[in-house]
């Protein structure tokens, strides 16, 4: 690609520009050079950064496209323009189906040095104010030791997906990582450094999990344990209603969960098979639900449905539905067991919310902005019962923003509780419709019991009031 000697001078924001060129290490390949400018204003002067893509992940949508190269730039705090380096992926080794972490990357300390001069000619002009300046390396690390891909598909909403098995080290005592797990995740490509979903894995009977690889048996799906940072934490959000469900199971009713979000279904049906829920879940791509059913385990049945349309419109109808008015002009459809508007609960104890932001551009987020409409949570509050509560999946785009959505579910919501997951990241907001009032104590309740032993008591005694 020719470019102009201006082209990089000075720093446009959003601007995404990619390019090959020789290796100077191997006069017979080319690497491929992707340059970003960050969407927010620029530092004075402007830091510039390099990042060396791992060794046959090229293809992996993380570092070949704009929206992973963004979310590698956003998080790389203080950086104004990132340049991705790696092969040429048609002009190198192909990738092997299964990617294996080697041992030492081929992008040597060699060509780190060859391609100094480079970083300072994609560098804009007001960064040499002071002298020459230094363009640090950034490392890209995480736990993946070995994957595949099963599966690429197309969403009608969400665009492409991929389905993959991977190997990742896991944190023992210590801080050390000397565990493997196996786990399956759901990626979209719009947002490709987000797992939508991940479970746990185990191989099909016959095989013992120490003694197996990536690629060599098949493996199923174990719902009985949730393993995405947030989903516990938000499970653990029930412990300030256990009583409510106690009367509830007591009575000879089994609660009733409402899932905005569906994914993979890892959260749908832990808390039916876990808990004994019946959940509804809502999902508004259907593909989605192909993908869950064929890799994640879900499965639709009395106790579990899915109602494929847009979340915040089936807050609202089922809202007035419940008020006695018409609710017919809900867009949503039939799936395969027959959910609809008729046969949706008006009421529920709990609404579990997992949505996040479509937009990369605004960097990682959930839920969207809608969801701090009033309209939307005076109809989240309408069909929650008179103690239920309603748990959201929060990542804040900043802390104002936080603190500011804070405000907003304490002008609908009788109280307001958080969990922080711990990870820098998520949060779990836990709104109340009324006050926390128990009439069965702690020790007394069967639930409460039940749900100690499926979720870690940490996550349940951080529950701290706003």
């Amino acid at each position: 690609m020719a470019l102009e000697k201006a082209t990089f001078e000075a720093i446009l924001p959003s601007r995404f520009i990619a390019l090959t060129f020789p290796n100077p290490n191997h006069s017979t390949s080319h690497l491929r050079i992707a340059v970003l400018d960050s969407p927010g204003h620029p530092f004075d002067p402007p830091r510039v950064a390099a990042m060396f893509v791992p060794e046959h992940r090229e293809s992996d949508w993380i570092f070949c496209t704009e929206p992973g190269h963004l979310q590698l730039l956003l998080n790389s705090p203080g950086i104004s323009r990132l340049i991705l380096v790696g092969n040429q992926p048609e002009n190198s080794r192909p990738s092997p189906p299964i990617y294996r972490r080697p041992v030492k990357n081929d992008m040597s300390y060699g060509l780190k040095v060859s391609l100094r001069p480079l970083f300072l000619a994609l560098s804009p002009k007001s960064c040499f104010k002071h002298g020459i300046p230094e363009v640090p390396i950034l490392s890209y690390e995480d736990n993946v030791i070995c994957s595949v891909v099963l599966g690429r598909f197309v969403g009608s909403l969400v665009g492409e997906m991929l389905v993959e098995d991977v190997e990742i080290e896991v944190e023992s005592g210590g801080g050390r990582c000397s565990n493997r797990e196996f786990r399956r995740r759901l990626r979209f490509k719009r947002m490709p450094n987000l797992i939508q979903t991940e479970v746990r894995i185990v191989p099909k009977e016959g095989f013992n999990s120490n003694s197996v690889e990536i690629g060599e048996v098949d493996f199923r799906p174990d719902n009985e344990v949730l393993v995405h940072p947030y989903l516990a934490p938000m499970v653990a959000s029930l412990r300030l209603i256990n009583s409510r469900i106690e009367e509830r199971i007591r009575g000879g009713f089994r609660p009733k969960a409402l899932c905005l979000g569906v994914g993979g279904g890892a959260l749908l049906a832990f808390l039916k098979t876990q808990l004994g829920f019946k959940v509804l879940g809502v999902e508004e791509d259907e593909d989605v639900l192909g993908v869950a059913r064929q890799y994640f385990g879900l499965e639709d049945s009395e106790l579990l449905k899915i109602f494929v349309g847009d979340a915040m419109e089936f807050f609202e109808k089922v809202a007035i539905r419940s008020g006695g008015r018409n609710a017919s002009s809900f867009n949503g459809h039939e799936v395969e067991n027959g959910t609809e508007m008729d046969d949706v609960d008006a009421e529920f104890d709990v609404i579990m919310v997992d949505l996040d932001s479509c937009d990369a551009r605004n960097g990682v987020s959930a839920p969207p902005l809608e969801f701090r409409r009033k309209h939307v949570l005076l109809a989240a509050r309408s069909i929650l019962s008179d103690n239920g509560i309603l748990a959201i999946n929060v990542i804040p785009q900043s802390s104002a923003f936080y603190e500011t959505m804070k405000c907003d579910f304490l002008e609908v919501f009788s109280e307001l509780y958080e969990i922080d997951v711990g990870n820098e990241e998520n949060f779990i907001l836990i709104a109340m419709a009324s006050p926390v009032m128990s009439s069965i104590s702690d020790c007394e309740s069967s639930f409460l019991t039940k749900l100690r032993k499926v979720i870690s008591g940490a996550f349940m005694d951080s529950i701290k009031k706003i």
